[in-house]
């Protein structure tokens, strides 16, 4: 048997990739990445999406809570984040969208007749932050079992904490949401962290729901959500130029095909079939797409359950609700038809194979907190761009005839949108230089087949607690850190990892520990 030629190779060079692949080679590890794409970066990615008009969409991500400040710290990554001015608008379907609770400086409950909610919203996220402060900081050590987390959050803290750590981690959390707040909308704008690419009603028993509800709250122990400036391919590129700067040999246009389980890597790279050995290979990729290089049986994985619309406007459209400036809703998360009621039954129509009608869906506008995304031109014509999320679209709604599925998914999306507003969203829209309407869709099929995403589902899998049940194996420094895969050289470096998911980095940190520790 041959030596290894490197000490690492990482399979995918997206965001975790870059990360995991800083960490190495900052180690003085000798590390390459092989992307199969002609660029890196992966889902974190920013594109001119429309022909002729210049502007830096995000194309698949779009917001950034869970990328720690010590990893952007450690490997001097040239990011900026921005925080957003407020929070969130939801128009009240009650009244088609001429009344909406604002959450700002200065939060509306009065608009919608909520007033009596106010304490009870503000109390939940307060009793939420006993749990989610304590959790963060852990993320970027080894993994704790359920009990030792529980031990250690609670240690010192009164009875409140516990009950905190009971709602939050051992019941559905759609008791404690209905528990806290009455109005149906309330409830809904604060359910909504738990469905977002995840399919689950929420009053889910398997707590799948919770687990994506704890991950939306816990980015610095604030589940603050920033937009990152220049897009989020200005993130990729600070990660992909900290880790070459730092020694990695980053290979794009690398077609991997198969891993042994001895270290060895195939690829197809300049129409040349090549194999490199590694002690360790850093899999970036979903568990489902490992198997099948490994040769190995496909694993049980969660289908996505999101489309994700992105639009070019000529400006912002006008709203029902004349109490907002449309800059006010739109300068945070706009939400659409995600009323509690709505969500759960939104879930009921897609789990019976229907499109839901109306789509909950949700809004961002990168443009307003980051218009560096815009060219000077565009600017000056008060051009915005809109990233539209709809929940509750499952996999199998976009299979079968996936361009029939995406242009009904699409309509959905739009019909929704139109259903709050005081105008047509298609009168404000862009064309491309073609006389095109700037409408960009990409379902689940779109991200199965363009970026290896199994499923269409954009956290790799099922999201896992950031801990580890009582009984679970802590032997090896892969387990420690929560990337183990069934082989002692071959680990997880993405969001398949135990606590992967969203642009954190942190998929790709831990991977890299784990490889130091075991050296």
């Amino acid at each position: 048997m041959t030596e290894p030629a490197l000490d690492a190779v990482i399979v995918g060079g997206g965001h975790n990739g870059l990360v995991a692949a800083a960490y190495l080679a900052r180690a003085g590890r000798r590390v390459q990445v092989l992307e199969r794409l002609d660029h890196v970066g992966g889902a974190a990615v920013s594109a001119h999406a429309f022909d002729g008009v210049d502007a830096r969409l995000s194309r698949y991500s779009y917001l950034v809570s869970l990328l720690p400040r010590r990893i952007i710290t450690d490997l001097g990554a040239r990011i900026r984040l921005s925080r957003r001015r407020y929070s969130s608008y939801t128009p009240d379907p009650a009244t088609a969208g001429s009344t909406g609770l604002l959450i700002g400086p200065q939060p509306t409950f009065d608009a919608i007749g909520a007033d009596a909610d106010a304490a009870g919203f503000d109390d939940f996220y307060r009793r939420c932050g006993l749990i989610t402060t304590r959790i963060w900081p852990t993320l970027l050590q080894p993994l704790r079992s359920r009990a030792e987390m529980r031990r250690d959050v609670l240690s010192g803290q009164d009875a409140e904490t516990a009950a905190a750590w009971d709602a939050l981690i051992e019941r559905p959390i759609g008791e404690a949401i209905t528990a806290a707040v009455s109005h149906d909308l309330v409830r809904g704008v604060m359910a909504t962290d738990a469905l977002i690419g995840t399919f689950a009603a929420t009053d889910d028993p398997s707590l799948i729901q919770n687990v994506c509800f704890l991950y939306h709250l816990i980015g610095g122990g604030t589940g603050d959500w920033d937009v990152p400036i220049g897009g989020m391919g200005a993130v990729s590129g600070a990660l992909a130029a900290a880790a070459a700067g730092f020694g990695a040999e980053i290979v794009t246009g690398a077609e991997v095909y198969a891993i042994n389980p001895d270290g060895e890597v195939c690829y197809r790279h300049a129409g040349s079939a090549r194999r490199v050995r590694a002690e360790h290979v850093l899999a970036n990729v979903t568990p489902t797409v490992l198997a099948d290089l490994l040769g190995e049986p496909a694993p049980a994985t969660a289908p996505g359950a999101q489309v994700k619309v992105n639009l070019m406007l000529r400006r912002l459209p006008r709203l029902r609700d004349e109490s907002v400036t449309p800059e006010q809703a739109f300068g945070g998360t706009f939400h659409i038809n995600e009323t509690f009621s709505q969500l759960d039954g939104a879930y009921e129509a897609a789990a019976a194979g229907r499109v839901p009608d109306p789509l909950p869906c949700e809004i961002y506008c990168h443009s307003l907190t980051d218009p560096s995304i815009l060219s000077e031109e565009l600017r000056a014509s008060g051009a915005q761009t809109l990233t539209i999320f709809g929940l509750h679209t499952p996999h199998s709604l976009a299979v079968g005839d996936p361009d029939r599925m995406r242009d009904r998914l699409t309509s959905a999306v739009l019909n929704s949108l139109n259903s709050v507003l005081a105008e047509p969203i298609q009168d404000v829209l862009m064309e491309d230089a073609a006389g095109r309407l700037c409408i960009e869709s990409k379902t689940t099929a779109d991200l199965e087949q363009t970026l290896g995403m199994t499923a269409g589902n954009i956290f790799h899998g099922a999201l896992q607690w950031p801990f580890t049940e009582d009984d679970a194996p802590r032997d090896t420094a892969a387990q420690r850190w929560g990337v183990a895969t069934g082989h002692d050289r071959i680990l997880l470096c993405g969001s398949g990892s135990v606590r992967g998911g969203a642009v954190s980095g942190i998929g790709g940190h831990n991977a890299a520990m784990a490889v130091l520790e075991s050296a």
